[in-house]
């Protein structure tokens, strides 16, 4: 099964609150746009470990490159 975008954005849905998400790619490499109140209070390296977390073993079986930009809504909103 190819993973798409869609799927990505399903798997961070699911698993991380998310104010706004947004997530493109060509089935290799993705990059997304998460936008969640979890990571009020972290440094970059928690920010990733918690969409790491997310999207689980996928990141290593389905997910081969992923860039990702992690914002809190304030962030997001400044």
């Amino acid at each position: 099964m190819t993973t798409t975008p869609e799927l990505i954005h399903g798997y961070l849905a699911a698993g991380l609150e998310c104010t706004h998400l947004e997530v493109e790619g060509d089935g290799q490499h993705f990059s997304a746009l998460i936008v969640s109140p979890a990571f009020a209070g972290k440094r970059l390296i928690q920010r990733h470990q918690l969409v790491y977390a997310a999207l689980g073993e996928r990141m290593r079986e389905e997910i081969h490159a992923l860039s990702m930009k992690t914002l809190t809504p304030e962030e997001f909103q400044g």
